[in-house]
């Protein structure tokens, strides 16, 4: 089992009652849960996106933590949170990656693989299991 590891999950949700298709405006949820699959408690210390729409407009978003937190998380533990994004078209993707670093001082990235956004499939769906 590798000592600096960790799982995320993404569900992406389309919130129509705060958007504005008319208008280019589409904004969407997402919850994350992080679970830290390694061997070695390890605290996110930021985070970097690139968001994407259907134009090809890509916005990157760089930032400490995440919703204002900078997760400690032990091995087996987890930390779920829920965060936003707006677009101006109905569909597009966001990946990403997290910086952390373990207790020992070890410092590592976590990819944040691409996940879709679509306002038009109006769907909850089922959790995208990224590693």
């Amino acid at each position: 089992m590798p000592k600096y590891q960790f799982k995320v999950e993404v569900k992406p949700q389309y919130l129509p009652m705060q958007s504005a298709p008319e208008q280019g405006v589409y904004t969407f949820s997402y919850t994350i849960r992080i679970t830290n699959t390694g061997t070695v408690a390890a605290q996110l210390i930021s985070r970097t996106w690139s968001v994407n729409d259907a134009n090809g407009l890509n916005e990157k978003i760089k930032g400490l933590g995440v919703v204002g937190h900078q997760p400690l998380l032990q091995p087996g533990a987890h930390f779920e949170y829920t965060s936003g994004t707006r677009l101006r078209t109905p569909t597009g993707t966001m990946h990403g990656s997290y910086f952390c670093v373990a207790e020992d001082g070890e410092k590592f990235d976590v990819d944040i693989p691409m996940f879709v956004l679509d306002a038009l499939s109006h769907q909850g769906g089922s959790p995208n299991t990224l590693h």
